[in-house]
């Protein structure tokens, strides 16, 4: 038997193996496991000996006798004692050369585990002991299938030496003898023109050299790319990345050099200031940890805006970009004329009672209502206006009863801002009286109403109304279906269908409810009213009889439950509200 070649050390992606010498491994001996495609058992060539380039379960760095971090002492999981030995260590070479050049060179020699001495590393530099700088750089290392085929040959060489000299073989033998690797051996080998495959008995197929001697390029350059540490060409590179025998990685290191601090090594710095320590004048004596100016420090306790407050916003640029002007809603008190009496509803309406408004005790009556449109409400109350002039709301007789001026007088937390809406067509109608042209127009509000009702999931005695209306000439219930809708639409695709209700209104006629679908509570709810202002209304208020005016009353909180899949009200709007609701949920964003 020939001496066993010296083994160049060969580096995988796992480590740096051996160049312990061993036994020659002779061609035939038993069968290993791994390697492109797999190891196999050989024929025996008595001209080709196979030395490994390392010994089995031995992983020993590059200085002779180092220990690797597959040793104990080596270890990924840091112990107190092996982060003093680092420790103690990288402070020697710093203090002798004043730099590390490498962390990753340094772990190999000393056989640390590099995430040890980096993890070290970090923790010195924040307290100002060393300064570090990263290094990066790109490796072309040997797979495990590299380091097999670099010591034993590629799987082509292999398998042309199970085939006898100057003989041939059955290929299922072969392929059968070579084991995984057979197939890839094989093919590479034929391609090579190293074997030939010839036609046997019946379907079998044999296989025999085509050359005396073969080169094994690929183990030669596996072998340069250890030895050197230099790819090799391109297109070579490919292919044997491509064979899985060669692979690239990503090394990250640092670079170590001595700190401002590094003289004050091992004193633990102190990172405040103590009255102890000003008192007992021990200050003098410890090492302070640098401020680091660029922290973030704690976000100020700012305001956070509600979510109804959110959605109020964007409510009001669609208005906006519907081209609709917003209404002065300042009146929070408002008298009964403009609540109720001026939107011609009766005075013996249940909404006026007691158990749906809530009144004002001081001052309990209001004192500026203009008197001669008081005084046509009245009548429009009592017999459609009929006893001012005949032809004054022709078809309406009114709701035909004794109109009282005090109970129109009295002071009341508003119960629905249509009451701003009936301010502001009054003051429209005066400017038409005194011979101004009626423009069309929109106008929207949002503010918040007052009634006196049971408190449930869906109902609060405080909430939001979000009031519109159009004035122009001959307006229908379609233009008013098709406004309601263009604007939920805008909403998102939650609102893309809304459904339409008839209902009944004191002041409008037709009336219809719209409904949204609550996801949550899985049910439609309504989100709200509308309908065509009667001439009863607007006739008081000098309107001709061509005008008219679509109108509608939507709520804040619903669509807003909606939007934010809210199930209880209560947990959206009101005194019990959790505050880290408000500060930490996101903007509705409506698409």
């Amino acid at each position: 038997m020939k001496p066993a070649r010296a083994a160049l050390p060969v580096r995988s992606g796992r480590g740096v193996y051996s160049t312990a010498d061993t036994s020659a491994w002779q061609v035939g001996e038993a069968r290993r496991g791994g390697g492109e495609g797999g190891h196999s058992a050989m024929f025996h060539d008595p001209t080709v000996t196979r030395v490994p380039l390392s010994t089995p379960g031995a992983l020993v760095g590059p200085t002779s006798g180092k220990l690797s971090p597959s040793h104990p002492k080596g270890t990924a999981a840091a112990t107190a004692g092996s982060v003093a030995l680092i420790d103690e260590q990288l402070h020697q070479e710093l203090a002798a050369s004043g730099v590390v050049e490498d962390t990753l060179t340094f772990a190999e020699a000393h056989g640390y585990a590099h995430d040890d001495v980096v993890g070290l590393c970090k923790s010195l530099a924040s307290n100002g002991f060393i300064e570090t700088e990263k290094l990066e750089r790109s490796l072309v290392l040997l797979t495990k299938d590299g380091v097999y085929a670099a010591e034993n040959g590629t799987p082509e060489a292999r398998v042309f030496f199970m085939v006898p000299d100057g003989g041939s073989i059955d290929q299922d033998e072969l392929l059968a003898a070579a084991g995984d690797a057979g197939k890839v051996g094989k093919d590479k080998a034929v391609q090579n023109k190293w074997l030939t495959v010839t036609k046997g008995e019946g379907k079998s197929k044999l296989i025999s050299r085509a050359t005396a001697t073969i080169d094994d390029t690929v183990q030669a350059q596996l072998r340069a790319v250890h030895a050197t540490g230099v790819a090799p060409a391109e297109s070579e590179l490919k292919e044997l990345k491509k064979r899985k025998l060669l692979e690239s990685k990503q090394l990250k290191s640092l670079k170590v050099m001595q700190g401002k601090a590094f003289l004050n090594w091992g004193q633990k710095p102190v990172a405040d200031l103590t009255h102890e320590m000003i008192v007992q004048k021990t200050w003098k004596e410890q090492i302070f940890k640098p401020l680091n100016l660029d922290a973030a420090g704690k976000a100020p306790a700012g305001g956070a805006l509600h979510p109804l407050l959110k959605v109020r916003t964007m409510f009001r640029e669609i208005f906006l970009e519907m081209g609709f002007e917003e209404m002065e809603t300042n009146r929070y008190v408002e008298s009964s004329f403009w609540n109720f009496d001026a939107l011609f509803q009766p005075q013996q309406h249940p909404a006026r009672d007691e158990q749906d408004t809530f009144f004002i005790k001081k001052p309990a009556a209001t004192l500026t209502v203009p008197p001669d449109y008081l005084q046509r409400v009245k009548a429009t109350h009592e017999n459609g206006g009929s006893a001012l002039d005949e032809a004054y709301n022709a078809h309406s007789v009114g709701w035909r009863y004794e109109w009282e001026e005090a109970e129109s007088r009295k002071n009341l937390l508003r119960t629905h801002t249509t009451a701003v809406s009936s301010r502001t067509l009054y003051a429209l109608a005066q400017a038409v009286v005194a011979g101004g042209t009626l423009k069309p127009q929109k106008y929207f509000s949002i503010d918040r109403v007052f009634r006196n009702e049971a408190l449930d999931a869906t109902h609060l005695a405080e909430f939001h109304q979000v009031e519109g209306f159009i004035i122009g000439y001959d307006l229908s219930l379609g233009n008013l279906m098709g406004e309601i809708a263009d604007f939920y639409r805008r909403l998102g695709p939650e609102f893309y269908n809304i459904r339409f209700k008839p209902t009944y209104n004191p002041y409008t006629e037709p009336s219809m409810e719209f409904h949204a679908y609550h996801p949550t509570l899985k049910k439609w709810v309504e989100v709200g009213n509308s309908g065509v202002f009667r001439p009863e209304m607007l006739r008081p208020m000098g309107f001709p009889e061509n005008v008219s005016v679509i109108a509608w009353g939507m709520s804040l909180e619903r669509p807003t439950m909606i939007k934010y899949g809210v199930s209880n009200i209560r947990d959206l709007f009101g005194h019990k509200i959790d505050l880290n609701y408000v500060r930490s949920h996101p903007v509705v964003r409506w698409t």
